[in-house]
Formats: structure tokens, sequence, C-alpha cells
């Protein structure tokens, strides 16, 4: 009997959360541009080489013209808007430098640990309000 009774309240309990799905798996891969016009044309290889942005369901990476390497963010949050979503990372200690505080590992937006993402077709994304991302980005294919 109190086996019976485990195994209905599993069936009864709502699943985890990411059993239902994150809320920005349409997100999850890699992008293209953004810093500039992304390049259309370009070889789903060549996107993928190189890519911009790269999502999962934990982390962000991103890298800029002025700054090749990629900067890593840690997904604290996800919160789904009616046009996109908004992604709040972990926050990153402030360690003063050589130069007084280390460079922002943000996007350029008014916060480095809150991006907003407004979607602006299947595979097409920008970051409004974002100074280091001006331009919107393009999913790169897959291979």
């Amino acid at each position: 009997m109190t086996r019976f009774l485990i195994a209905a309240l599993l069936l009864l309990s709502p699943l985890p959360a990411a059993a239902q799905g994150e809320p920005h798996a349409w997100l999850f891969g890699s992008w293209s541009g953004g810093t500039m016009p992304p390049n259309r044309a370009q070889s789903a290889a060549a996107c993928n080489a190189v890519p911009t942005v790269i999502v999962t369901r934990d982390i962000v990476l991103r890298t800029t013209l002025l700054d090749p390497t990629y900067q890593q963010r840690i997904v604290e949050t996800v919160r789904v808007t009616p046009d996109g979503a908004e992604i709040r990372f972990r926050p990153i200690p402030r360690v003063p430098g050589m130069f007084g505080a280390q460079a922002n590992p943000g996007f350029g937006c008014g916060s480095p640990d809150l991006l907003t993402i407004r979607r602006r077709g299947p595979s097409e994304i920008e970051f409004p309000g974002c100074l280091d991302f001006p331009s919107p980005l393009v999913r790169c294919a897959a291979q």
C-alpha cells in the first residue's frame, strides 16, 4: 500500500523546471553579427567557427571586435517577455585592477548583469540598448 501511495504522489507532483523545457531554449546555439551587420551569405562552417555569441542553458559567451576572447557569464534567471527574453547573470565581484575597476563583463547595456533580448524573427535577435552589439545577430546554421 505504501508503494502505491508513493507512486501516486510522484505521478501527481509537478515536473522539475528543466524537464518542462527551459524558457530560453529557443536561444541555444551560436549567433553571428551584433558588433557589425551579420553576413547572411556566410557558410554554416564559417559562422560556427567564430560566432559572436554562444547561448547554452547555463552560460552565455560573447566576444567583440576589441576583445576577441570569449567572456563567459553564468545565467542566474531567465524571464520570458512578449518579444523575447531577459537574462539576469550571476553578479561578478568588481576587483580593482591596475587602471581602476576591471573591464565591463557585460554586453554594453545599462547593467552588466542584465541582458534584454528581442526576437526579430525565427533566426534573428537583437540586444536593444547595448552599445557593444548595435547590429542584429543571426543564428548559425547547423553543420
